[in-house]
């Protein structure tokens, strides 16, 4: 369990760009825009004395019930669940080209040799980068996300202070740590879901002797082509696109947060309470998509690509 610690640290100083700096970047880069949009506001309402109060500038504590109150406060729920989802959206793109080359780059530039020097098993090696993959990465993009998240909202609830509304009782109808601990609470599902794209894209990594990125991406595609063109789904009655969402969208768009939503219930219509959609999202809605065996046969296949990907990197020789 040591070794395998610092096979996961070592993975983390090596890669330190994509899993920290990248989202600490997106975050604040996503908040300075937010603030400048903030007093852009400010500046054009002053100048056509338009005014963006809530409620006419009245006190909130005073003019709003507690259904408001609670309508404006989930909305903040919702407001951080975004800020996050964007963070761990360029995670996810991070994360990818990360896994095309986690064992690519070893081969291509002969320190592979190296680390199969020293006295550390294939299996522990790849399992550390599946790790930092699923787990590593996410955690960290959750941690920056949900502070961004947070920031935001004390920025919004400031600014609707300045407009007669009550700062703190804004502040009190949200639900900031219930929303970072979901976010936390959803890496285990995510991690299971991911598990086909980042089986496929480290198989693709440890087979390709050149142009890893090529080889992952057009061979699903070339393979729905195929599919789509000849029919082949109508042997076993079902449609291409049952092709398309259950095996290509699998191999290549899993590292997408939230993917696992499409096999659970919809929302009916377009909801007009915000805590629908709150609802939608939250641990109970995804946590039933664990019943779906589209969840554990993508696991299954991505298993089964990981240990194709640590025997083809005991034996892969490009020399």
């Amino acid at each position: 369990m040591k070794t395998f610690y610092w096979l996961v640290k070592r993975e983390f100083w090596e890669h330190r760009g994509g899993f920290f700096w990248a989202p600490l970047i997106s975050g604040s880069v996503f908040l300075v825009l937010n603030i400048m949009a903030l007093i852009t506001g400010e500046v054009l309402g002053n100048r056509s004395n338009t005014h963006f109060n809530i409620a006419g500038g009245l006190n909130l504590s005073g003019h709003m019930d507690a259904d408001m109150l609670s309508k404006i406060g989930t909305g903040l729920d919702i407001a951080m669940y975004v800020v996050a989802g964007i963070v761990l959206m360029i995670m996810a793109i991070i994360v990818f080209f990360y896994c095309l080359g986690s064992l690519y780059d070893d081969r291509r530039d002969r320190s592979i040799l190296f680390w199969k020097s020293l006295p550390i098993s294939n299996r522990d090696t790849v399992l550390s980068k599946v790790v930092s993959a699923s787990i590593v990465a996410p955690v960290i993009a959750c941690v920056f996300g949900t502070a961004a998240g947070l920031l935001l909202l004390l920025i919004a609830a400031f600014t609707a202070s300045l407009h007669g509304l009550n700062m703190w009782a804004l502040l009190m109808n949200s639900h900031p740590l219930l929303v970072a601990i979901n976010m936390i609470s959803l890496i285990p599902l995510y991690a299971i879901w991911a598990l086909p794209t980042i089986g496929w894209l480290m198989f693709c990594s440890a087979w390709a002797r050149s142009k890893p990125f090529l080889w992952a991406l057009l061979a699903p595609l070339a393979a729905g082509v195929i599919v789509s063109w000849f029919g082949l789904m109508g042997l076993f009655n079902l449609g291409s696109g049952w092709f398309w969402k259950n095996i290509v969208s699998r191999m290549l768009l899993s590292l997408v947060p939230g993917g696992w939503l499409r096999d659970a219930a919809q929302i009916d219509n377009e909801p007009t309470d915000p805590s629908v959609i709150l609802d939608h999202i939250g641990l109970a809605h995804n946590y039933a998509t664990l019943a779906s065996p589209d969840l554990w046969i993508g696991a299954i296949a991505g298993s089964v690509l990981i240990s194709a990907a640590i025997w083809l990197r005991r034996w892969r020789d490009d020399s």
